[in-house]
């Protein structure tokens, strides 16, 4: 590509909207211009970025067998209500009706079409397994999109379904899936790692997330410093082996005037916050359908931890959705917001760091007082002793090998061992070696397409702009040229030839080569192409010419190099 045909839509002042680098540096090098709130317009430069990571996802996905489809972005509303989801997705499915009054959404996702396709092509378990994917547009109207196309409304998405006659057929083609996903990112060139995750509102099993390491990421990903343990901090088990000391402390009320944190009384009695305890009220799964159940529940945790709610959520007496106790509530049940203690009239969830201290302190049910010398057994009692926190540094890896440490990752791929959920709502089956039917089981598996190249951003740029990972094979490089060529014109050079010489060369070859003979001066080039990201820049001279040298410039390393053509060539 010759870069005079070809629209640089560089800029050189940041956008006032775009927040965090990737989307400063995606509008700035001209990969993409934003057309409302979460809606962006793919240039010519990014829609080249776009391209090479989808050709390397269809790659891997054929290469385990799957049979790519294209299911439409607008699905009918009934499909939504006979899978229950309707109402369920929340404010993100975007609902609309036709001129026929007829329900139909924006898909957000797929489960339901797929499902549908299914149950109407699918017959004999004979068919099966099989694999169905697509690289489609979505819509999830985000309540408030940023990140540029990291958290788009509109963005695009590779999904896969798996069908399957038994679970051992689906953990087979899910370990397949989780194995692809990891050449994926690896060709990439991607910093990632796969993390055990929870389901979520889609349902299943079994889940792992893929994250691309970076200190812009939204999620906390837990790893262990001596093993390849990783899970997403809301799922890692929180491990403790400390043994709960005898008490030797009395029972005491203090006066804590206008003190209802853990961290305001750690501070006014000179005591560890991890000495301190808290205590949070949620509503427990009481109903006309279970009577019987607790209108409320506490959960107990240390005053340094953080309640984990996806955990929470699972205990058999709580709430679903996990709900707090508001204080209008707590007031009506003989209770203080900030001063509730341990000792309580309800179940009482301890978590596993709460229940090894001795000698702690809570609140005393009495405002602006709390506890010192709380001990469990002699002063309270507890219901049950469960992981209901978030992990922290420090923590004893749950796999027994070293401990864990945090990091932040920006999520590009999720996998789901789904199950029936979504078969059986909408009675998808074939008919089984008994020749009776038998409900399909299903695999789910995304890959966040657009927002890769996000991530990509964020993991590896500088102040200059993109700076493109470099894979084993040059071939999956996605930056949109791997090699740029810029002739440096002045009368009587023959540096333009010699230029258009070596360009034809580098095509021939199969390298993707952009030749800069747009009549800019040299600095804006170099510049732009700095910015964009092309990973090797070849200048060519008439000074240098004279030696036989070519300027050689890796984005990724900064240092010139005077290469002879023989030299140069070789590094393509």
């Amino acid at each position: 590509m010759k870069a005079s045909q070809f629209i640089f839509a560089t800029l050189k002042e940041t956008p006032n909207d775009a927040d965090i680098a990737s989307s400063q540096l995606m509008v700035r090098a001209g990969l993409i211009r934003k057309l409302a709130s979460g809606l962006y317009v793919w240039m010519p430069m990014g829609l080249r970025v776009l391209k090479r990571v989808e050709r390397i996802v269809r790659e891997e996905m054929e290469s385990i067998h799957s049979q790519e489809l294209l299911m439409p972005v607008t699905q009918p509303g009934e499909l939504w209500h006979e899978s229950g989801r309707w109402e369920d997705y929340g404010a993100e499915l975007l609902r609309f009706k036709d001129r026929h009054s007829r329900d139909f959404v924006l898909g957000p996702t797929h489960e339901e079409v797929i499902t549908d396709i299914a149950r109407n092509e699918l017959k004999s378990y004979k068919q099966l397994p099989i694999t169905f994917y697509q690289i489609q547009t979505k819509f999830r109207d985000e309540i408030r999109p940023r990140f540029g196309v990291m958290r788009a409304r509109e963005f695009t998405m590779k999904d896969a379904y798996s069908f399957h006659i038994d679970k051992e057929s689906l953990a087979t083609t899910y370990q397949d899936m989780y194995d692809a996903y990891s050449r994926i990112f690896t060709r990439l060139g991607l910093n990632f790692r796969a993390v055990q995750a929870d389901t979520g509102s889609i349902g299943g099993f079994a889940s792992h997330e893929f994250h691309v390491l970076a200190d812009s990421g939204e999620d906390d990903i837990a790893f262990s410093t001596e093993s390849d343990f990783a899970a997403n901090v809301e799922l890692a088990e929180a491990v403790c082996h400390d043994e709960r000391l005898a008490p030797t402390q009395a029972r005491t009320d203090v006066d804590t005037p206008d003190m209802p944190t853990c961290e305001a009384v750690a501070k006014h009695l000179n005591i560890p916050l991890s000495q301190t305890a808290k205590t949070l009220i949620v509503k427990g799964s009481h109903s006309q359908d279970n009577p019987e159940a607790p209108k409320f529940i506490a959960l107990v945790l240390r005053g340094d931890h953080t309640l984990n709610e996806i955990k929470a959520e699972k205990l058999a007496d709580a709430h679903i959705p996990l709900t707090m106790a508001t204080e209008d509530e707590l007031k009506d049940i003989g209770l203080i917001k900030g001063y509730i203690s341990v000792d309580l009239d309800m179940p009482v969830y301890v978590d596993r760091a709460a229940a090894a201290l001795s000698d702690f302190v809570s609140g005393a049910n009495i405002e602006h007082k709390h506890t010192t010398g709380m001990n469990w057994d002699r002063d309270a009692k507890f219901t049950q002793i469960v992981d209901i926190r978030n992990v922290v540094d420090g923590d004893p890896s749950p796999d027994g090998k070293g401990v864990i440490s945090i990091k932040r990752g920006i999520e590009v791929g999720h996998i789901f061992q789904l199950g029936d959920k979504y078969s059986k709502a909408l009675n998808c089956s074939v008919l089984g070696k008994e020749g009776k039917p038998v409900t399909l089981m299903m695999g789910c598996y995304g890959i966040g397409v657009s927002r890769i190249i996000a991530a990509a951003i964020e993991q590896n740029h500088d102040d200059n702009g993109i700076i493109w990972a470099e894979p084993q094979d040059k071939a999956d490089s996605i930056a949109p040229f791997y090699v740029a060529i810029v002739p440096m014109k002045s009368k009587d050079s023959n540096a333009e030839a010699k230029a258009e010489e070596l360009y034809q060369t580098l095509k021939s070859r199969g390298i993707n080569v952009l030749l800069d003979d747009r009549d800019e001066r040299a600095g804006v080039k170099f510049a732009d192409l700095e910015l964009i990201g092309i990973p090797h820049r070849i200048v060519v001279s008439q000074r240098n010419l004279a030696e036989n040298k070519y300027e050689y410039v890796n984005r990724a390393i900064g240092d010139k190099q005077m290469l002879s053509l023989d030299e140069l060539l070789a590094l393509f």
